[in-house]
């Protein structure tokens, strides 16, 4: 039942975007295809990769997942410089489709893509070990996540994460390892789904910067982007998280790093998806091929990027705790009205203080609990998730994350509903959102204001669905 009502959600979700399009004619139903079959594709080879694998195992040779995996690279060089010395434009794409045909059967026979992942979780937990490591030097066992006799504390064992994968980071970004991810995601989108250079890049790059940061590796095209490729700029950036704080959710909300990766990869395809659905390309874009995908270097070695690192990481863990402090105490107030208001009226006026929702949970559960179960969510946990999923658009996702670890909420939830509500809230789609945008973007184009006003709201809703769009993939599959 739960699958059959996450394919309506799945029709739902795209028939939303398509009523809200300004330009029906001009949708490029390519990019929407696609954009649905990557995210499909990768879902599938996560979460029923093992499945797969069982089923080639009789043809595949004998071999292990890490032998497969360095075949694959070995394999990937030898063509890449075999494409190079080919002149005949269709001989250098046979070449690359019997690469691709090569690619497909090796990742799914050794379940690749799940192993990589599997690989970056371990990643995620030895950086996360590795931070307490400096909480517990300036906090003492405050900082220390195994004491079992002082428990979680927020301030100092979540805090000091993020400062720290800010500083690893910054590292990579300056030594230059991940330009080329960026790079391969980017000719990937720009390839299959028709988009800019300019707006793959950005896309690329959202999936592990700030949806202010990414935008600096496009910044001499934003004055010239069309209103698509802005849209699709934004939209990106609202339905990502960036690396940074990845490793605060696993903290807060004992969710899985698998999930979260599986996520954001399958988001930056139907972010782009949702951009062209709901402000379709009509003009010609500056730059219709590549990009070359360029981060401005601020360092001038090393360490001075992983010191330059840890201050945007402290400035960053102070807004987060700043932000959580502020809003958790915020919605504990307008709990309280609506509390207060729900027992007067159950006073004067039973029958309506009976319907009046007692607080401000109540109300968004009700609201989204609707959307919630459409994502495959059973009826029993839906009303928790819709709380969590208004809780993310009204306030913010590291609130909604946070309210997810809370004992009694994450645990009432089944196995299945609890993955799903983790790919729902992998983004940044809420309404400070859009002032951030605004502000951050409009600094790097600053005659480009007015137009990223008008996208504000479009955005969000857009990077809002595209993130319900992937929990609801995860849902049929789950």
């Amino acid at each position: 039942m739960e699958r059959f009502s996450a394919l309506l959600g799945f029709v739902v979700i795209l028939a939303i975007a398509f009523g809200l399009s300004n330009n029906k004619r001009a949708i490029r139903w390519r990019t929407v295809g696609w954009g649905l079959l990557l995210q499909i594709l990768v879902a599938i080879a996560v979460l029923k990769g093992e499945l797969i694998a069982q089923t080639f195992a009789p043809i595949a040779p004998p071999i292990t997942r890490v032998a497969a995996g360095l075949l694959f690279i070995v394999v990937a060089v030898v063509v890449y410089q075999i494409a190079k010395r080919i002149q005949q434009p269709g001989a250098r794409r046979g070449v690359w489709i019997g690469f691709a045909a090569f690619s497909v059967l090796i990742f799914l026979a050794y379940n690749l893509l799940a192993y990589l992942f599997e690989s970056l979780k371990e990643v995620v937990n030895r950086f996360i070990a590795y931070s307490a490591e400096g909480g517990k030097f300036v906090f003492g066992s405050l900082g220390d996540p195994a004491n079992k006799n002082i428990g979680f504390v927020f301030a100092t064992q979540v805090l000091p994460t993020i400062i720290f994968i800010a500083s690893i980071f910054a590292v990579l970004y300056y030594v230059g390892a991940m330009q080329p991810v960026v790079r391969f995601f980017a000719k990937v989108m720009t390839r299959f789904m028709g988009a800019s250079g300019a707006e793959s890049t950005s896309v690329a790059a959202s999936i592990f910067m700030g949806q202010t940061e990414a935008p600096l590796t496009i910044r001499p095209f934003l004055p010239e982007m069309t209103m698509s490729e802005l849209m699709t700029v934004m939209t990106a950036g609202m339905a990502h998280i960036s690396g940074g704080i990845m490793a605060a959710y696993v903290l807060v909300a004992k969710v899985d790093v698998i999930h979260l990766l599986t996520a954001v990869i399958m988001t930056a395809p139907g972010a782009i998806m949702m951009a062209k659905i709901i402000v379709p390309e009509t003009e010609q874009p500056k730059t219709g091929g590549d990009v070359q995908v360029v981060v401005p270097k601020q360092d001038v070695n090393v360490i001075d990027a992983a010191g330059r690192g840890a201050i945007e990481g402290l400035h960053l863990s102070l807004n987060v705790a700043g932000m959580l402090i502020a809003f958790i105490a915020l919605v504990a107030l307008v709990n309280g009205v609506f509390g207060y208001v729900h027992n007067w009226l159950l006073a004067a006026a039973p029958a309506v203080g009976a319907v009046f929702p007692a607080s401000l949970d109540i109300m968004l559960g009700w609201i989204f609990r609707p959307i919630a179960w459409a994502m495959g969510v059973s009826w029993k946990d839906s009303l928790t998730v819709g709380n969590l999923l208004g809780t993310r658009m009204v306030l913010n996702e590291f609130v909604a994350f946070a309210k997810l670890g809370e004992p009694g909420v994450g645990s009432s939830l089944d196995p299945r509903s609890f993955a799903i509500v983790t790919y729902a809230l992998c983004g940044f789609a809420n309404f400070s959102s859009i002032a951030i945008q605004i502000g951050g973007i409009s600094s790097l184009a600053p005659s480009r204001r007015g137009d990223l006003a008008r996208l504000g709201l479009r955005a969000m809703i857009a990077g809002t669905l595209a993130n319900f769009l992937t929990a609801t993939i995860a849902g049929i599959l789950l």
